[in-house]
């Protein structure tokens, strides 16, 4: 293990010099060799390996892979500022301007506290608040003195409140990355089918770099949704997040 972290700390520097040279192909080659070396369970230090990632795709013109590479990393890491900088201005590229005519200020407000932190963080942080409500429950429950049992019955009703927010964030990002995968349109230009098959009828034409969200596979085939939008396309056209 050690020497594989040597290894890989070594490859992350020669990748950075290549980037700093210009050799931006050679850097995107030696990123991708340290993320396949990665374990399963990456940990958000990784978040940089993706964010200089999409940096040396996009210097290739590789608008849809720089993409891809931005995204992963702010999963790992949510609060990575330059990464989500990135990904606003290779998404200002983008063909494509598809709104969700369903979504409300709301429902966008609540979307970016879900994604101000990650699975796992939210998943502690529920944790934490409940231990917490617990401690106050047993302070409200034994203490002899009015104001004590007062100020820790309201902590702990606010607590727990916020411990079953944080637990329904965490499940919320869970189900978003497994029940309906987001990929971004790899492929130039693409007609999206009526139904799985390249005979279908073409129901609207999607653009590289474009997200979207794959309902269900069939094959080498994906029914997918964007904006108000469904339509099959073939799997090789998209790349999952």
């Amino acid at each position: 293990m050690k020497l594989l972290f040597i290894f890989l700390t070594t490859l992350f520097a020669q990748a950075n010099a290549n980037y700093a040279e210009g050799n931006y192909a050679e850097a995107a080659a030696q990123y991708e060799q340290i993320l396949a070396s990665s374990p399963d369970d990456m940990p958000s230090d990784y978040a940089v390996v993706y964010y200089n990632l999409g940096n040396a795709y996009f210097k290739q013109g590789e608008l849809a892979r720089s993409i891809v590479a931005y995204e992963r990393a702010l999963r790992l890491q949510p609060s990575l500022k330059d990464a989500k900088h990135n990904l606003q201005f290779a998404q200002s590229h983008i063909v494509d301007n598809i709104e969700d005519t369903q979504s409300f200020f709301l429902s966008n407000w609540l979307k970016a506290v879900r994604d101000a932190l990650s699975e796992r963080t939210w998943i502690i942080v529920s944790i934490s608040l409940f231990l917490l409500t617990l401690v106050g429950f047993f302070f409200f429950a034994f203490s002899h003195t009015i104001w004590l049992r007062k100020t820790a019955f309201y902590a702990s009703v606010i607590a727990l409140l916020i411990s079953i927010v944080a637990f329904a964030n965490a499940a919320s990002l869970h189900q978003r990355d497994t029940a309906r995968a987001e990929a971004i349109i790899t492929q130039g230009i693409v007609n999206a089918k009526a139904s799985p098959d390249r005979s279908g009828t073409d129901l609207f034409t999607i653009h590289e770099g474009t997200k979207v969200e794959i309902v269900e596979t069939i094959g080498e085939w994906c029914c997918i949704e964007v904006g108000n939008n469904i339509g099959w396309m073939p799997l090789a056209h998209l790349e999952r997040i």
